[in-house]
């Protein structure tokens, strides 16, 4: 036997009823709040506006009191006003006579102040006037005081002068030679004394004039030295000693002359010596690296062998030229080299140092230049910096410098006589 469950279907209709019986209760809703917030605002509104409407009431009320009082005041002032204004006119009359009287005692005063005025400009004139004669009498008096003042100045001055330089008092000098004496002449005799002559009357210009010129000569001559015997014999002494040291500078100048001259002239003999010896090696050698060539010294002022210089004229075989810029690297070089070994050879050293100086040579001429260095080596040791084999060949020993793995550079040597030999 089977039981069988059957399952109800839903009615979708009533569902969709229900929904729409809940869309509109709860559209309802809000709007029914939606009214009663808006009941509520303006009841909110219609209050305040109330409260407003009896503050402007009142306002109203007491603006209408405060008129009322305004237009009780206006009034008393009005009376008031009207009570000033005749005291004011009555007032106005009495000013206006004051100032009637006023303006009569006022031209009545100028008219005093015109005469008064008058009566003083005439007063400072006066003033004026007798202040200018006042200063002028002063200042007339003021001087008269100040040039007798200057005169007895003066005359106590002369008198002291003449009491103090000549030993004459005053009545004296008065006496023996006042204005009434005549005065005697002077002159000068060949040997230089002086001898009174005739008596002439006393002029005082002729004295003022015998008096300037005197005064000058005792001017040229200076004042009385007491001390100038002893500063004479100083200054002979001195004179002396410096006479006999001048005589023993002039010997001591012809000594350093003489000496001077000496070392010249060995200098130029030196210098001499050297150059003929400098310029025939010179002039062998550039032969020999030049077969054909022609090289010598030149000195470019032979009068003067302290200031002279020395120019180098080179003329390789086959060429005219002779002046070293027109010549090529290679023999600019050679002929330098020349140069040094025809100095070595003439002044032999102990050691050379020679720093590539056959870099720039072919082989040909590399040849001619190791023969001669080979020359050398027979009085001197030659230190030559070289990267010629050729070079290397001759040498008696080698050191080099190499750069081992970790960057340190070391030294080699190697003796090549000492290998041979073994």
């Amino acid at each position: 036997m089977q039981n069988h469950c059957e399952i109800a279907e839903p009615d979708h209709a009533r569902v969709e009823a229900f929904r729409n019986e809940v869309s509109n209760a709860r559209t309802a809703e809000v709007e029914a709040r939606l009214a009663v917030r808006t009941s509520e605002e303006r009841v909110t509104s219609i209050a305040a506006r109330a409260q407003a409407l009896e503050e402007s009431a009142h306002a109203e009320r007491e603006a209408s009191e405060r008129a009322v009082s305004r237009r009780g005041a206006r009034a008393r002032g009005a009376v008031i006003s009207q009570a000033i204004a005749e005291a004011a006119y009555e007032a106005l009359i009495h000013i206006e006579r004051s100032i009637a009287k006023a303006q009569s005692e006022r031209s009545r005063l100028e008219n005093n102040r015109a005469e008064r005025e008058g009566e003083t400009l005439t007063v400072r004139a006066r003033n004026r006037q007798l202040t200018l004669e006042l200063d002028q009498l002063t200042s007339s008096v003021h001087r008269d005081e100040i040039a007798r003042a200057e005169q007895r100045m003066r005359v106590e001055a002369l008198e002291s002068k003449a009491v103090e330089e000549l030993g004459i008092d005053v009545p004296t000098l008065i006496s023996e030679y006042g204005p009434d004496k005549d005065v005697p002449t002077f002159i000068e005799t060949e040997s230089g004394e002086i001898i009174a002559t005739e008596l002439i009357p006393y002029r005082r210009d002729q004295q003022e004039k015998r008096l300037a010129a005197t005064e000058r000569s005792l001017t040229l001559l200076g004042k009385i030295n007491p001390l100038a015997l002893e500063e004479y014999n100083a200054l002979e002494e001195r004179l002396k000693f410096l006479a006999e040291q001048l005589e023993d500078l002039k010997r001591t100048k012809k000594d350093l002359l003489d000496i001077i001259k000496e070392v010249d002239d060995r200098v130029q003999q030196i210098f001499m010596e050297a150059y003929e010896d400098v310029a025939e090696h010179f002039k062998d050698i550039f032969a020999r690296l030049f077969p054909g060539g022609d090289g010598r010294l030149i000195l470019t002022n032979p009068d003067d062998l302290l200031n002279t210089g020395v120019d180098v004229e080179a003329r390789p075989p086959g060429k005219r030229i002779k002046r070293l810029s027109l010549l090529s690297g290679g023999e600019k070089s050679l002929t330098a080299v020349a140069m040094l070994v025809a100095i070595f050879k003439s002044r032999p050293s102990p050691f050379y140092v020679l720093d590539e100086v056959e870099a720039a040579l072919d082989d040909v001429n590399l040849g001619r230049l190791l023969t001669i260095l080979e020359e050398l080596r027979e009085s001197s040791q030659l230190i030559i910096i070289t990267h010629q084999k050729r070079t290397m060949e001759i040498a008696d020993a080698l050191y080099g410098v190499t750069m081992r793995g970790d960057g340190v550079t070391e030294v080699i040597s190697q003796r090549l006589r000492e290998s041979e030999t073994a």
